[in-house]
């Protein structure tokens, strides 16, 4: 076992790697923000920002890792539009291996002395039964207000690349790479999709730090005007021929016009061209945030696993 430090690229790497391990053994145990795609996102977006509010632990058996805690502590967040959000909580990301699901008691006892004295958060997946009965033995309850009808828990979506129909965008527009029109076009993009975000140019450099990214799998749909006005990135799992799209979004100037549907088509024509045979996508899974949903239902995506959001009080312990 390691001592509590910061997470690394190494450690992403490592990350990823049990990711792929539990996905090739039950993919529905893979918990929220612990796929393939996700922990190369969110660390190489967030290292450079708040890196230092967020510890982690790694357990490893025979050499290899079997689970790792990820927490991230409270911390203010200077927004892109200008605005500032404190955050007052902590969050836990981990993955513990199901050969070795009894090491979730010492993630759970690693969290809950990082995050002493403060309300507490984790998503474990609603299918791993012998957790959530960890988490409840150790304090941890539903969170009634994360299942709401705007509640923020997040769903995985799958689907096979068996058929997939052809691309049609609206006349004017293309399909362009991170690689051909570069990073200050590829940050735009995620900006204009959500002007809140404290994404930059520099989060942008994390995200390629991540050996999982590939600028020729970073897409982008260009509207006439030169907007990007579409883009996301694909995390091409090789080992399990997994295509993950992760983030997607769209300029509201340019929603409604099928951009981020014929987007998402060439994303898994481009995916089976090299190899794999699933696609997944993530999204909100609380009935307030139908769009996204709905848009990757329309592709033929379905439900693959789901959220189980937990949280102890500070009071608690």
């Amino acid at each position: 076992m390691t001592n509590v430090e910061l997470v690394t690229a190494a450690d992403v790497h490592l990350m990823q790697g049990l990711a792929q391990r539990v996905t090739a053994t039950r993919q529905d145990l893979v918990n929220a923000e612990a796929t393939f795609g996700e922990l190369a996102w969110n660390w190489g977006r967030e290292q450079a920002r708040d890196g230092a509010n967020r510890p982690r632990r790694l357990w490893f058996s025979g050499g290899d890792l079997v689970a790792w805690g990820w927490a991230r502590l409270p911390h203010r967040v200077r927004r892109g539009d200008g605005s500032v959000k404190d955050v007052t909580d902590a969050c836990l990301t981990y993955q513990v291996h199901p050969d070795h699901a009894g090491l979730v008691d010492e993630v759970i006892d690693w969290y809950d002395g990082v995050a002493a004295g403060i309300e507490r958060t984790v998503m474990p997946s609603a299918a791993d039964e012998f957790a959530l009965g960890r988490w409840a033995a150790h304090g941890y309850r539903t969170d009634l207000t994360a299942l709401g009808d705007d509640g923020s828990w997040t769903q995985l979506n799958e689907r096979d690349l068996v058929d997939v129909e052809q691309p049609v965008l609206p006349d004017g527009f293309r399909f362009r790479t991170a690689d051909e029109a570069g990073p200050k076009a590829a940050v735009q993009a995620h900006l204009d999709a959500w002007p809140s975000s404290p994404y930059t140019i520099e989060a942008y450099q994390g995200v390629r730090q991540t050996t999982a990214y590939r600028g020729d799998l970073h897409f982008l749909v260009e509207a006439p005007d030169g907007t990007m006005a579409s883009s996301a990135i694909m995390w091409f799992d090789e080992a399990n021929r997994t295509a993950e799209f992760e983030p997607v979004g769209t300029h509201p100037h340019y929603r409604r016009l099928g951009l981020a549907r014929a987007m998402l088509l060439h994303g898994m024509h481009r995916a089976r061209t090299a190899g794999a045979t699933q696609a997944t996508v993530a999204c909100l899974g609380a009935p307030g945030h139908p769009r996204a949903r709905g848009l990757y239902y329309g592709l033929g995506f379905r439900e693959l696993s789901r959220d189980a959001p937990l949280i102890k009080t500070a009071a608690a312990g």
